[in-house]
């Protein structure tokens, strides 16, 4: 049976606010890793990976605002140019608020498609504003695109089961 967001009953109950913050700080963590070499560009965007589920399943909750602040913080713990990945996760945000609505009516490969062309947005954003700064494009960076849609699949599975594993431990706590 194909995963599909709709067809979960699940996705009608709140996510915490706790379990939403919590997993927004361990993509932060997981960015802030050391990473060299082949690694460093193979490097999925976590932060990326997280807000765009989020935006996805929660839009009024986590948006536009909620992504540049954290944004903000990506660049101080990167010690990137400020204010890159404010505007890449802003426009990723965008991305998946105004189509939510679409992406979830596909299944999860289809789905994975879909977010694979909002990434490649998130990463030329990034190629541009190195562009800008150094004269040159970093090509192989945009490997880092295809980790993070290759992720898309586990984690919104991941989310999903543990999202159900809260609820339905309220359940039995009730």
């Amino acid at each position: 049976m194909p995963y599909r967001d709709h067809d979960n009953p699940e996705i009608q109950r709140p996510a915490s606010n706790t379990f939403i913050v919590s997993s927004v700080l361990a993509a932060l963590f997981l960015n802030g890793l050391p990473w060299e070499g082949v690694w460093l560009m193979l490097r999925p965007d976590f932060v990326a990976l997280v807000l765009l589920y989020w935006c996805m399943h929660k839009p009024l909750r986590v948006g536009i605002g909620l992504s540049w602040a954290v944004g903000i913080l990506a660049d101080v713990a990167d010690a990137s140019l400020f204010g890159q990945h404010a505007l890449a996760y802003t426009l990723l945000a965008f991305g998946g608020v105004v189509l939510h609505r679409r992406l979830q009516m596909f299944d999860l490969r289809h789905q994975t498609i879909q977010v694979f062309g909002i990434f490649v947005l998130t990463y030329v954003v990034y190629a541009l504003v190195h562009w800008q700064v150094n004269n040159y494009v970093m090509w192989p960076y945009f490997l880092g695109c295809l980790t993070s849609t290759l992720l898309w699949a586990p984690l919104s599975i991941l989310f999903q089961a543990m999202r159900q594993m809260r609820a339905d431990q309220g359940i039995v706590n009730d």
